[in-house]
C-alpha cells in the first residue's frame, strides 16, 4: 500500500512511461496525418488558410507535422525537434480552429498539446533511438 502513494520512481519506470507517452501520442496523431494525406485532394480546397500561406501549403505543413513528425516521435529520433511542429500544429488547432475552447471542442487538441510539451521538456527517455545513440 505504501508503494501506491510513493512519489519515488526508478529510472526504468520513467523510461517506460516516456515510451508509452511517445507511442500513444505518435500513433494516434500519425493516424490523423495519414487520413489527411490519403484525402489530400478532397481537403485541399476547404482546409484552413493559416497566416495567408494558402490552403495547400497549410495542409502540407499539417501533414508533415502530424504524420512525419509523429513517426519520428514513435521512433524516438530527434524527439525534441519533432515535437516543435506538433506543438505549433496543436496550438493552431486549439486557439485558431477551436477558438481557445480547451474544455469543449478543443479538449482533445489540448490533451495532445500537453503531452507534446511534456516530451519537449523531458525528452524521449532511454528507450528510444535518441537514448541509444546517447543524445
Amino acid at each position: 500500500m505504501k508503494k501506491l502513494f510513493s512519489t519515488k520512481y526508478s529510472a526504468g519506470s520513467f523510461n517506460a512511461a516516456m515510451l508509452v507517452l511517445r507511442l500513444g501520442l505518435g500513433i494516434l496523431m500519425a493516424h490523423h496525418g495519414y487520413q489527411k494525406l490519403t484525402h489530400f485532394s478532397d481537403m485541399q480546397g476547404k482546409f484552413m488558410n493559416f497566416m495567408g500561406l494558402g490552403m495547400t501549403v497549410s495542409l502540407s505543413l499539417v501533414i508533415f507535422a502530424e504524420l512525419f513528425c509523429s513517426i519520428l516521435l514513435i521512433l524516438g529520433l530527434f524527439t525534441r525537434l519533432a515535437t516543435i511542429p506538433l506543438i505549433i500544429a496543436t496550438c493552431v488547432m486549439v486557439f485558431k480552429a477551436h477558438g481557445g475552447d480547451v474544455f469543449g471542442d478543443g479538449e482533445m487538441a489540448t490533451l495532445y498539446l500537453t503531452g507534446y510539451i511534456v516530451l519537449l521538456f523531458v525528452g524521449p527517455g532511454r528507450i528510444s533511438v535518441d537514448g541509444m545513440i546517447g543524445k
